[in-house]
C-alpha cells in the first residue's frame, strides 16, 4: 500500500520530537494513517490530503492538543507535524493495540465478548463521551468506525477525534449515514451534544442487538436504498422496530433475526432506555437518554449477571421479573435460574456470587466501576456462611436484622443475612434473599 509518506522518512513535530515513518496502516476520506516510532515507542500519525489540510482543521487540532484528552479512552491528538510550506500536515496520536477490535467485527461475529464484557464496553464508551461532552465538545460522528474494544476485557478506545469541536463550531462533518439524528438528516439542526446522544443510542443498540433500531419491515420492503428511501427511514418518518404503539416496523423473521433473538435476552431497564431513545427521542432532542442514565444501567447490568447452574450461560437479573413473580429462564437451556442473594444499594442491585466485588460506584453513587471497595468472601470457620469484606479504607456499620449495630473496619467482613444492612457512609445497602 503506497501513500504520501515513504517508510523511513523522519519527521519533526511542532514540539521538536522526531518520528520515523514505519508503514501505512490505512486511508480514509481525509487522509492516511501511518505507524511511526519515536525513541523506540510506537505512535500513529494521521497525514491529511492537501485538500483536507485546511486552516480550520489546523485550528481544531491546535485546540484539541492544548486541551488534552477527556479521559484515557481517547486516542487523542498529541502533537502536530508540518513539512515544507504549502504541503500538508498531520498529527501524532497513540497507536491502537492489536488486541482491540472494531464494532464491525462484533456485528460479523468475528469478536464475541461475554455479556459482562459487552456491558463493560458500553459503560466505558458512554463514560468517555460523557467526559468529552463535559468539556463542552461534541463528537459529531459517533459510528461503527470510530470505536474499538478489547473483547476479553471490555476496555474501549475512541479514535478519529480530529473532528471533535465545541458545540456550535463550524465544521464540515455532520455524521455517518444511519447514525445521524433525524433533525440532521432533514437539515433542521447541526451537530451538538443532543445529536451525539442519538448517535450514541444507535451505536449502543447495534452493540446489544446487532441490528439498527429503525430497520425492520419498512427497510425490508425497500427495493432501492437511495437517498429518498434513507431520508424516509432515518429522517422524515423514522419508526422504532419495537415501538410499543406501532408495530408496522417490527423486525422481519428470516431477515432481521438478530433483533428478534437479542431483544428478549436483556432486562426491562435496558429495553426501556432504548424505547425512550427511539420513540420520544426521535423528535424531542432534549429528552434523549443522558450518558449518566446509560452508565447507571450498564453498571446495574454488570452487577446483575447470573451464571446458569445447568449450562453456564450468562443470564441477566431483571428486577421487574422478580417483582411480578416471573422466573428467570436461561436462554441457553430453557431451565429456571435461581436468583442468588443480593444487596440493594440505592438504585443498584448487586447479586452476591462467590466472585462478586463492590465498586465505588455502588457505595458512593458515582461512576467509578474500577476501584474495588468490597468483595464476597467465605467464612473460613464455616464454609456455609458468606460475607462482604471491607476493602474501602473507611469504616462501615453493620445492622443486624434485630437492629444491633456492629462496626466493620477495613479488612473485616459483614455477614450476608436477609434483612441485615450495611451503612457504607453515603449510601446504605440491604440484603435480600440468603439465610
Amino acid at each position: 500500500m503506497e501513500g504520501q509518506l515513504k517508510s523511513g522518512t523522519t519527521l519533526t513535530s511542532e514540539s521538536g520530537s522526531k518520528y520515523t515513518v514505519k508503514q501505512m496502516l490505512g486511508a480514509g476520506g481525509q487522509g492516511e494513517v501511518y505507524s511511526v516510532e519515536s525513541g523506540n515507542k510506537p505512535y500513529a500519525l494521521k497525514w491529511y490530503y492537501k485538500n483536507t489540510a485546511t486552516e480550520n482543521q489546523k485550528e481544531i487540532l491546535d485546540n484539541l492538543i492544548q486541551s488534552g484528552p477527556p479521559d484515557d479512552s481517547f486516542l487523542w491528538p498529541q502533537d502536530m507535524i508540518f513539512r515544507a510550506k504549502g504541503e500538508s500536515f498531520g498529527y501524532i496520536m497513540p497507536l491502537r493495540p492489536k488486541n482491540y477490535r472494531s464494532i464491525v467485527d462484533m456485528m460479523k461475529r468475528k469478536a464475541e465478548p461475554s455479556f459482562y464484557c459487552l456491558c463493560r464496553a458500553a459503560y466505558h464508551l458512554t463514560r468517555g463521551y460523557n467526559a468529552l461532552h463535559g468539556k463542552g465538545y461534541s463528537y459529531r460522528d459517533i459510528s461503527f468506525g470510530n470505536v474499538f474494544f478489547d473483547p476479553d476485557t471490555g476496555d474501549v478506545l475512541i479514535c478519529d477525534n480530529d473532528n471533535v469541536s465545541y458545540n456550535g463550531a463550524k465544521t464540515g462533518v455532520y455524521g455517518t449515514p444511519r447514525f445521524m439524528a433525524p433533525e440532521i438528516v432533514t437539515g433542521k439542526a447541526k451537530p451538538s451534544r443532543n445529536t451525539d446522544l442519538f448517535s450514541l443510542a444507535v451505536l449502543l443498540f447495534y452493540m446489544f442487538m446487532l441490528n439498527h433500531p429503525l430497520e425492520g419491515r419498512r427497510e425490508a420492503r425497500i427495493k432501492c436504498m437511495d437517498i429518498h428511501a434513507m431520508n424516509m427511514l432515518y429522517g422524515t418518518a423514522p419508526l422504532f422496530i419495537f415501538d410499543p404503539d406501532n408495530d408496522d416496523n417490527r423486525p422481519l423473521a428470516g431477515y432481521q433475526d438478530n433483533a428478534l433473538i437479542f431483544w428478549d435476552l436483556y432486562p426491562q431497564q435496558l429495553r426501556d432506555l432504548f424505547t425512550t431513545s427511539f420513540t420520544v427521542g426521535l423528535t424531542q432532542a432534549n429528552r434523549r437518554i443522558t450518558e449518566g442514565k446509560w452508565m447507571e444501567t450498564f453498571a446495574n447490568l454488570m452487577s446483575g449477571i447470573m451464571p446458569c447452574p445447568n449450562c453456564g450461560c450468562e443470564v441477566f437479573y431483571d428486577t421487574q421479573k422478580e417483582t411480578n413473580g416471573v422466573a428467570h429462564i436461561c436462554w441457553g437451556c430453557q431451565k429456571a435460574v435461581p436468583v442468588p442473594p443480593k444487596i440493594v444499594i440505592g438504585k443498584s442491585a448487586v447479586l452476591l456470587l462467590s466472585n462478586t466485588k463492590l465498586y465505588k460506584h455502588h457505595i458512593e453513587g458515582n461512576y467509578d466501576m474500577e476501584t474495588v471497595v468490597g468483595e464476597v468472601v467465605q467464612n473460613p470457620d464455616n464454609p456455609k456462611l458468606w460475607g462482604i469484606r471491607n476493602l474501602s479504607g473507611d469504616n462501615w456499620t453493620y445492622s443486624k436484622a434485630d437492629g444491633t449495630q456492629v462496626p466493620v473496619p477495613q479488612g473485616r467482613s459483614a455477614a450476608i443475612v436477609r434483612d441485615a444492612k450495611i451503612d457504607f457512609g453515603q449510601l446504605t445497602g440491604e440484603f435480600h434473599g440468603g439465610a
